[in-house]
């Protein structure tokens, strides 16, 4: 008989629904994960007491989905979500229950949830894990299985398509058969789930330890082509790379590289679509595949690609500067201008993605970073930081230039940058007098 630990302070949350007639179960992830010794910080609960009698055994609860018979106990300064056993009805938008259906039975409960290995529960009062569909068959062989009719369990909730191949690839394991072809045969239905979910799935994957596991199964199922058509393109570009033979699987080990150094979610979604514009830039030069101009394509498909899947502004900013820059190859001979205008371009609070992203890009295609290239760079950028960069580092301003008799509007804004191109590749020449007589001598000659 398998138990999992019960924290003392669930164990006593737990003897107030004993008390007043009702059972308390720990279910899900916290119980397979324990099982697979992997740690899990987030404990979901069921239980047979409806809302409203869950609302009368504490002082604190907040309906947080009432509709859906969960609440959020407050307990010993601790919250617990917790929910009704429930049946589902009907899914016709193929993503939420048209109606849901208060039961008693702990079993019909389980047998609406997805995968067999999400479907453990353990009783609050002892640890007693219950496993009703094989669940824990099913961890040790390494397997995500829908419980009941796969066609079913993702006909009704399309999203299960994508926690799938995120399961897969958050534990390594592979898809049972049925499940896997029930998948593909319904991978147009993901199409009906909203683009903040989907995004939210993909990035799980992405931050999984080996997310290439999960993102092959979204292309071999199909999925990625409903999701990202432009990505699934990238399949059929053949591309001569250390560990892929076309360019997605060199996309995909470049995700994996910046999961291997655990790099940040940005990094990691940078990688995914870095290469994105290549099938739109390829052109044969004889024996060669050339891609001119891949960076600025992708950074345009990647823009659209993100607003689809509704990216915050800021990742949108950041991840399209990464792609838009990630074909850089210092040079000994980059004089300080060179630099100043990459940072000016990149922005100084992204140079460190920037390395990142060069390092994950290098390691797919030559199995290994150039270190000591981008060392020199970094080198390089630190050894400028201090000069002047930016319009605000100029010792004149707009005002100033208006005191000169030079209009507001296009020409004071194209003066400036004049000024600050000089400045750049000369930074001594940042005296306010000098600049002051430069500017009216750029002024004179328009």
């Amino acid at each position: 008989m398998k138990k999992i630990p019960i924290p003392e302070s669930i164990r006593e949350l737990s003897e107030i629904f004993t008390s007043n007639g009702f059972s308390l179960y720990v279910v899900g992830g916290a119980v397979r994960d324990y099982l697979l010794r992997t740690e899990n910080n987030d404990w979901d609960f069921c239980t047979d007491a409806l809302p409203d009698q869950v609302m009368k055994m504490f002082r604190f609860v907040v309906p947080t989905g009432i509709n859906h018979g969960t609440v959020t106990v407050h307990f010993k300064g601790c919250e617990y979500e917790i929910t009704t056993f429930r049946t589902e009805g009907y899914y016709s938008d193929r993503r939420h229950p048209d109606s849901v259906s208060f039961v008693t039975d702990l079993e019909e409960d389980l047998s609406r949830r997805d995968f067999t290995v999400n479907a453990l529960a353990a009783d609050c009062r002892n640890g007693i894990i219950i496993d009703l569909f094989n669940g824990i068959e099913d961890l040790n062989k390494g397997i995500i299985r829908a419980i009941g009719d796969p066609y079913k369990r993702f006909d009704e909730d399309a999203l299960r398509l994508l926690r799938m191949c995120r399961f897969c690839s958050k534990l390594g394991f592979t898809a049972d058969v049925s499940t896997y072809e029930s998948a593909k045969s319904l991978a147009p239905t993901i199409e009906a789930v909203s683009k903040e979910r989907i995004y939210d799935e993909i990035s799980k994957i992405l931050m999984s330890k080996v997310p290439s596991v999960g993102l092959e199964m979204m292309y071999s199922t199909g999925l990625l082509k409903h999701i990202i058509p432009e990505l699934d393109r990238c399949a059929e570009i053949e591309q001569d790379k250390v560990g892929s033979d076309n360019v997605l699987k060199h996309v995909f080990n470049a995700v994996d590289a910046a999961a291997y150094y655990n790099y940040s979610l940005t990094v990691r979604w940078t990688m995914l679509l870095h290469d994105i514009g290549k099938p739109s830039c390829m052109k044969k030069i004889g024996n060669f595949t050339r891609f001119f101009g891949h960076d600025i394509k992708g950074e345009e498909i990647a823009l659209q690609v993100m607003k689809d899947l509704k990216f915050s502004n800021a990742m949108q900013s950041d991840i399209c500067t990464l792609i838009r820059n990630h074909m850089i190859r210092y040079k000994d001979d980059w004089t300080d201008g060179a630099v100043k205008r990459l940072v000016n371009r990149v922005g100084v609070q992204r140079m460190n993605m920037l390395y990142e992203v060069l390092w994950c890009d290098q390691i797919a295609s030559e199995g290994k970073p150039r270190l000591e290239e981008t060392d020199k760079l970094r080198r390089h950028v630190e050894s400028v930081l201090d000069q002047p960069m930016t319009l605000k580092d100029l010792k004149i301003n707009g005002e100033d230039l208006m005191n000169l008799g030079i209009p507001k509007g296009p020409e004071l804004g194209r003066i400036l940058n004049q000024l600050l191109e000089m400045v750049i590749d000369y930074p001594t020449l940042n005296d306010r007098e000098t600049l002051l007589k430069q500017a009216q001598s750029l002024f004179d000659a328009k």
